[in-house]
């Protein structure tokens, strides 16, 4: 398979990438090592985003063609890239083996029984797409409409349109309760809260105060067969083993296994790895 996106060099709170034909340099605050390359090769990036404190920044253009959207292949599936104001591009790399592991889940199992996921938080859709075209009927949920019509041209991109896929624009904590009531039950359930966010009519989220509770909630739409749960999250004190002990809330540990680590991306040349949030997979 075909990956277009590459990690080149790291340091100095900063990532260089390969995004296909263009080289992006983006912030990346894990990244407190000295870079390989020299200053000059950095300056060879098309575009370079800068934070403000506020969380929000700047992106400077060096390459005055460098277009509005491209596309790429990611493995199995095709992505739109664009540049974002909070320096988002709309892949997340690090969640690449993740992807790998809910496609072989879901392959190997649905042929034996229906597969039913809900992914939260789903922003562009990699997870929605790596579980559709393994044979999933997924509910595909974020806030943000320009997220969810993002993820639908991911989709349309990778030759999933047609896939069973629920588009829905809401705050996650209300659609869950939603469930609830409805008595929806499901198979598999991913979610990638932020630090912070805001529901599709201006709720708050704020992961300290609210995922627990909604964790509490999902335990009731877990179907009695469900086969995974899987929590990622970026957020600072969010460690692997902080996840897993989130999740032994809302799991019985002796029915299955936990899978946890650290999400990473590998320089192409050096092989040195940068640490870009952690994850726990629950698999029954």
């Amino acid at each position: 398979m075909r990956y277009d996106y590459k990690l080149i060099d790291s340091g100095n709170f900063q990532k260089l990438e390969q995004v296909g034909p263009y080289m992006i340099a983006r912030p990346a605050a894990q990244a407190v090592w000295k870079p390989r390359l020299s200053s000059d090769q950095w300056k060879k990036a098309d575009a370079t985003f800068n934070r403000f404190s506020g969380g929000d920044g700047k992106w400077t253009i060096h390459n005055k063609s460098l277009p509005k959207k491209w596309m790429i292949e990611q493995g199995p599936v095709k992505l739109v890239i664009s540049l974002t104001d909070f320096g988002h591009l709309g892949i997340f790399p690090e969640q690449d083996a993740n992807w790998a592991k809910l496609h072989e889940l879901i392959g190997r199992t649905h042929g034996d029984r229906e597969i039913n996921v809900l992914n939260l938080f789903a922003y562009t859709g990699g997870s929605t797409l790596a579980c559709a075209t393994a044979g999933a009927k997924v509910v595909h949920l974020d806030a943000s409409k320009t997220s969810v019509a993002w993820a639908r041209e991911n989709a349309e991109a990778s030759g999933a349109g047609d896939k069973p896929v629920r588009w829905i624009v809401d705050d996650v904590q209300k659609f869950v309760e939603r469930e609830i009531r409805r008595g929806s039950k499901y198979q598999g359930i991913i979610l990638d809260p932020p630090s912070f966010g805001r529901g599709a009519n201006n709720e708050v989220w704020q992961v300290e105060d609210h995922l627990v509770p909604l964790l509490n909630n999902l335990k009731q739409i877990l179907a009695d067969d469900f086969l995974f749960i899987l929590l990622s999250c970026h957020s600072n004190g969010y460690t692997p083993m902080a996840l897993q002990n989130l999740l032994l809330d809302i799991v019985e540990p002796k029915s299955g296994r936990f899978e946890i680590g650290e999400m990473i991306i590998a320089e192409q040349d050096s092989g040195r790895v940068l640490p870009s949030g952690a994850s726990a997979l629950f698999v029954r």
